[in-house]
């Protein structure tokens, strides 16, 4: 059998199975359950009567009122008879004269009757009875008195118990089974219904989704649940694509540098401008560099990471970079404890100074302090700073505004949209907020690590 041309046989069975093991076990327990407390009630409901009326006779023996012939109900099957110690017939019913003592059971010491079932032959067959002795004394000699009491009808009730119920049995377990089987295909039907759909999409057709039953129950939420994975998937194949398309775009332009300074080379060696060379090469290098960084971020992986002083990173990182523009002054007061990577944090900074320098027209301020649990970085400029409709957009990969195009169109677009990866992966934010004044507020907020440092 194919799996995959009965995908759901296997669930089907199972289930099928479960069910009629289970309805087995219940049919046969309650059978064998109300067999046993019918016979135990009227076996009980009989004892009762046969140790009524031997007591009855015992007590008749005693005061000496005892007869040989022993009165029995009309009509009723039921024995009595006295047998002394040494086994002579006292007294019996009339369906006992002149036949051996029926049984030759005593009660226990310290106990008024026993009971046993017994057959014993009435009328030239033998029938079930439920017989009680009870001790007593007849004519001067220890005696027991045998009472019993017909079993027919307990046996005759079970009878028809299990001729009635076991019939029935398998009866019921097709039904169950034909019920079950139907009912479990229909549950699987959508279940079949979302693998086959998904069995079609491909990586050309990630648009498709899987229907969505009308119930509100396990199956749809695993739909609901396959589509929203499906719209993820989607979007970050969309994001792929996009991804290539611009890297690609990017890349025409210094590789066709690139080319037209080679091709220069060879057809006239004297006109090579080795400084343009080596830009159009250090921006190719550059922009590799950034795709690089990007792809690893998306793989999710993620450098080892120390607790660092923030502050000090910030001094540092400053120290670190040629005079720019313009002048940045630093703002950093007290240690500022984070837990990340020393050179993906210098390189947020980096990338938020090269955006400030870029639009900044007197002066860039860096200022480190905490709110609450929170350590915050802010690059602030007084430029022109950015619309508040494009604040979320200039985090977009290879997204310039107009005035960055004309300030530097030599930038890749992707240093804004890395520092925000960057803060991603370290469980920050990086947002384009409302300046103070004029000009860009770009935001950097870690969680701070002063419980690491306490600890």
């Amino acid at each position: 059998m194919s799996p995959r041309r009965f995908p759901h046989a296997s669930v089907r069975v199972k289930t099928t199975a479960g069910a009629l093991a289970i309805v087995t076990v219940a049919l046969l327990a309650a059978a064998a359950g109300l067999l046993e407390v019918t016979r135990h009630g009227l076996v009980a409901s009989a004892e009762r009567t046969a140790t009524t009326r031997a007591q009855a006779v015992a007590r008749a023996a005693a005061d000496g009122t005892l007869t040989q012939r022993l009165a029995i109900p009309e009509g009723e099957d039921s024995l009595l008879q006295v047998v002394a110690d040494d086994g002579r017939i006292l007294a019996a019913s009339h369906n006992l004269t002149g036949q051996p003592p029926v049984a030759a059971f005593e009660p226990a010491p310290n106990h008024p009757t026993a009971a046993r079932d017994i057959r014993a032959s009435t009328d030239g067959q033998d029938h079930p009875y439920r017989v009680v002795a009870v001790r007593t004394t007849a004519y001067g000699t220890p005696a027991t008195v045998y009472a019993g009491t017909s079993l027919e009808t307990a046996e005759h009730a079970e009878r028809l118990i299990r001729h009635s119920m076991i019939p029935g049995i398998p009866v019921l377990l097709a039904l169950v089974g034909a019920v079950t089987w139907a009912a479990t295909a229909r549950a699987l039907r959508p279940v079949e219904a979302i693998r086959a759909e998904v069995a079609e999409i491909t990586e050309h057709d990630l648009g498709r989704r899987v229907p969505v039953p009308a119930s509100r129950d396990e199956i749809a939420r695993l739909s609901i649940t396959m589509n929203d994975t499906l719209d993820r998937l989607e979007h970050s194949m969309d994001r792929q694509r996009r991804f290539v398309a611009d890297a690609s775009h990017e890349l025409r332009n210094p590789i066709a540098a690139l080319r037209a300074h080679v091709e220069l080379a060879i057809a006239h060696p004297e006109l090579l401008d080795g400084p343009d060379l080596l830009g159009d090469v250090l921006r190719v290098q550059e922009l590799a560099d950034d795709l690089l960084l990007l792809a690893r971020l998306d793989a999710g992986q993620h450098a080892d990471r120390v607790t660092l002083d923030l502050a000090a990173l910030a001094a540092d990182t400053l120290r670190a970079r040629p005079d720019g523009r313009v002048p940045v002054t630093l703002d950093a007061p007290a240690p500022i404890p984070v837990r990340g990577n020393r050179g993906q944090l210098a390189r947020v900074l980096d990338n938020l100074l090269d955006n400030a320098q870029r639009h900044a027209e007197s002066r860039i301020t860096v200022t480190v302090t905490t709110i609450g649990d929170t350590a915050v970085l802010e690059v602030c400029d007084d430029g022109t700073g950015i619309p508040a409709p494009e604040r979320e957009r200039v985090f977009t990969r290879f997204t310039r505004l107009d005035e960055s195009r004309s300030r530097d169109a030599g930038g890749t677009g992707l240093g804004l949209a890395i520092a925000r990866d960057i803060a991603a992966a370290h469980h920050g934010t990086l947002t384009a907020r409302e300046p103070r004044s004029r000009g860009a507020r770009l935001v950097l907020a870690l969680p701070s690590d002063w419980v690491t440092q306490r600890a």
